[in-house]
């Protein structure tokens, strides 16, 4: 806490990251906090703006980026391809059971007799009551064998390719204030980390994107770094403000709300670090578009309490 009077701060209950809960107070535009500065409603952590990019004519991805896809997806999503295609397939080879035959002790033309066939030969379960009796329904039965293990080895190594991820539970403030602090009008933004461990030797990196032209009169989306009054911190154990004083080299100096919402500005940072568990490299990043970038207010104190 910095023991600002001017600010009131409510408890955080007990479990809720300190970071989960944003309240900002006004300022005035000299700068000079007052008794008589209000609070605003506490505002939740969004984890990132609505709105994605889109390549127009770029060619489809298909299934060269499947398994990237499939690593992205949610847990329960990469279980029920792994499980539908594994269902399928055996399907699949029941059908050609059924067309061929040469099931031995299976009733001849039920595709229900082949697909149980099917999961014991695929599955290596072999309980001998059905066996193939022809040359084709053992050719069927080595090819069904062949692509079980491609499969098994497939959803094996994707199911550990999922455990052995290590995502990032960092959070970030629903807007970014911009007051003066020590005299100097300062970009405050907040980062938390949800888990309980910490990510050591963490790292900021602040950019801001706008629309402007060149020279020639072209117009281009252009991207500049944005310095950062401390760009580390040795452990993200618990909430971090970042700071970016808005001097007269800053991208940021002399604009205002309307210049930012003309140029469709967005602020976007970035936090990587290495989890102290699982001893990884783990990043996160956050954009912010110019209707959430607060003017003339600050992040309020968010002292929170342990059991």
């Amino acid at each position: 806490m910095t023991g600002d009077r001017a600010v009131q701060v409510p408890v955080i209950p007990a479990g809720v990251l300190a970071s989960a809960s944003v309240e900002l107070a006004a300022c005035r535009a000299s700068g000079r906090d007052t008794p008589t500065m209000r609070t605003l409603r506490p505002k939740l952590v969004e984890r990132r703006e609505t709105y994605e990019i889109r390549v127009v004519g770029g060619p489809a991805a298909g299934l060269r980026d499947l398994y990237h896809a499939l690593l992205r997806v949610p847990w329960w999503g990469a279980l029920a391809v792994i499980v539908g295609g594994y269902l399928t397939l055996n399907a699949l080879f029941a059908a050609l059971f059924v067309a061929t035959g040469g099931i031995a002790n299976a009733a001849r033309g039920s595709f229900v007799d082949a697909f149980f066939f099917s999961v014991q030969t695929m599955g290596t379960i072999g309980y001998g009551s059905m066996y193939p009796a022809t040359r084709l329904a053992n050719a069927l039965v080595v090819a069904e064998s062949v692509m079980g293990l491609v499969v098994t080895a497939l959803a094996t190594g994707l199911v550990f390719a999922r455990f052995s991820q290590t995502r990032a539970r960092v959070v970030f403030s629903a807007i970014a204030a911009i007051a003066p602090m020590d005299g100097v009008p300062t970009l405050m933004v907040r980062v938390g980390n949800e888990r309980r461990s910490q990510i050591v030797g963490a790292t900021f990196h602040a950019t801001l994107m706008r629309t402007t032209q060149t020279a020639e009169g072209v117009t281009v989306y252009r991207t500049e770094d944005l310095a950062l009054a401390r760009d580390r911190a040795p452990t993200l154990d618990q909430s971090w403000i970042v700071l970016h004083r808005v001097a007269p080299t800053s991208p940021l100096h002399g604009q205002t709300p309307e210049s930012l919402a003309a140029c469709d500005a967005e602020l976007t940072l970035a936090v990587s670090g290495t989890d102290d568990t699982s001893l990884q490299p783990v990043h996160a990043q956050h954009t912010w578009l110019h209707h959430a970038i607060v003017w003339g207010a600050r992040l309020a104190d968010l002292p929170f309490r342990q059991l």
